[in-house]
């Protein structure tokens, strides 16, 4: 298998690849894989669900990458993930904020703690913009604004 193998990238694709994609759609029933031998395995339906998504994000010509929860990522794939700096995600490091460990003198984050982390911080950020909006609605900025009252 290739280094890349848990990247699914749809440029990479045919046309033919892609019109098979495309006809890939959710039929109620059993689905089975066939291998090379014409041996049947019957898929679980979780699996074929995930399956599905990963078809349907292709479809919208969105590269996927697979890999466990518990991967080790270091700081700079943490921070990339993320979408801040990597010397910001070292400084959150530092305060205790995600977990790490050391391997030698580099750190490791596992991604479900990253993950973990985002969900944290995006909770976050909704609650800080709904109070804002409530505040700005208590004030009645927008009222003024449109009527010329203040």
């Amino acid at each position: 298998m290739p280094a890349s193998f848990n990247r699914l990238d749809p440029s990479a694709l045919s046309e033919e690849e892609l019109a098979v994609l495309a006809s890939f759609t959710a039929r109620p029933g059993h689905v089975v894989v066939v291998d090379e031998q014409g041996e049947q395995t019957e898929l679980p339906d979780m699996l074929f669900r995930l399956l599905l998504r990963v078809a349907e994000f292709m479809r919208q010509g969105r590269p996927i990458v697979i890999f466990p929860e518990e991967e080790e990522l270091t700081t700079q794939a943490a921070a990339t993930f993320l979408g801040c700096s990597r010397q910001h995600l070292v400084n959150l490091l530092e305060a205790g904020t995600i977990p790490f460990t050391y391997t030698g003198t580099h750190r490791r984050l596992v991604f479900r703690d990253v993950v973990e982390y985002a969900r944290q911080r995006d909770r976050e950020r909704r609650r800080t913009l709904d109070a804002l909006g409530r505040a700005v609605d208590d004030a009645g900025v927008y009222e003024s604004a449109y009527t010329g009252e203040e």
